[in-house]
């Protein structure tokens, strides 16, 4: 139930707790978030070097694999390039692996177009898909000059991250970075153009509400695809059969048996990954140009998955 729906009499209600069910598993789980083994994979020294170009011009000399694993491990254990370069290096030392690291010009210049490899597992079946949209900060502005001087802000200072996310295999199945102007109804095309697995349904928010999302799904997952988005109060029937059903169930038993009856509130769970991300990784990019941006939040979304793959928590309800 959304928390201002009582936001009057919040003090009459006590807070739920839950209990995790799992917590030796996911005690373990957390420790080896920061096993470096789970970052460095097997076979790394037969997969450090760039292969052969086939036909004319320079040779790179480290592969996407190198590139990719040390912004990995810079982004998991927060350091910038040039430590970056000095911790893997200390890395590849301590297990005896003579292999020379990228310097901190190279990984800034190869970021720009990476090839990051989807290790995701395919899914089995169709899964439910929430999709929903937060504010990453850039620049590494603070605040602080306009709150001193009262200055007005010189530039955007933020990007707009669009992710799908499956709450059954908690991993995050899309994503895309956009400028802070593209709205969640003009992003969501492109978010869920590489989407392979079958979708059964879809949780969104009221930002997705209209036609155009209704016929872009529908388009990309088929006629059958269980639609549940929130129409506004304001909301008249016409535009879809979908959609003046949900208008006609809030009207006769109300909104919050709405999102009861559909299972709207499992869309909390995008929410929770949003937080996680943010948590984990950072509230902010730390690159600064837009390219690299994108490499970073690909990145960032398979260190995501692969934590999750390692260990979830399991929660009941116990007040």
């Amino acid at each position: 139930m959304p928390h201002k729906f009582n936001a009057d009499r919040r003090d009459k209600f006590p807070k739920t707790r839950y209990a995790v069910t799992n917590w030796s598993d996911y005690n373990e789980a957390l420790r080896r978030r920061g096993d470096v083994t789970i970052w460095i994979e097997d076979g790394t020294a037969g997969k450090w070097s760039a292969p052969k170009r086939k036909g004319r011009g320079g040779r790179p000399k480290y592969s996407d694999f190198a590139i990719e694993t040390c912004l990995t491990l810079g982004l998991i254990f927060h350091q910038p390039l040039r430590q970056t370069q000095g911790f893997v290096r200390s890395l590849l030392g301590l297990m005896g692996v003579e292999l020379p690291v990228p310097d901190f010009s190279t990984l800034s210049r190869r970021t720009i177009g990476l090839s990051v490899v989807d290790d995701r597992p395919k899914s089995s079946g169709p899964v439910t898909l929430i999709v929903d949209s937060t504010g990453l900060k850039i620049h590494r502005g603070s605040g602080w000059q306009e709150v001193k001087h009262g200055t007005g802000k010189t530039r955007k200072s933020w990007r707009k991250l669009h992710i799908g996310y499956d709450p059954d295999s908690g991993e995050i199945i899309a994503s895309l970075l956009t400028i802070d102007q593209v709205g969640d109804e003009t992003a969501l095309p492109e978010l869920i153009a590489g989407i392979e697995t079958p979708v059964a349904r879809i949780l969104a928010d009221g930002a997705y509400d209209g036609t155009g999302v209704s016929n872009c799904l529908s388009e990309a997952f088929g006629p059958d695809v269980e639609i549940t988005i929130p129409p506004p109060i304001t909301a008249v029937p016409g535009l879809s059969d979908r959609r003046d059903a949900h208008i006609e169930h809030i009207a006769e038993h109300g909104r919050m048996a709405w999102q009861s009856a559909t299972g709207y509130n499992a869309r909390a769970l995008v929410e929770a990954q949003i937080g996680r991300r943010k948590f984990v990784i950072g509230p902010r990019l730390n690159a600064r140009e837009m390219d690299r941006q994108i490499t970073e939040n690909k990145i960032t979304t398979k260190s995501l998955n692969r934590m999750t793959r390692i260990g979830r928590a399991v929660f009941k309800r116990v007040a």
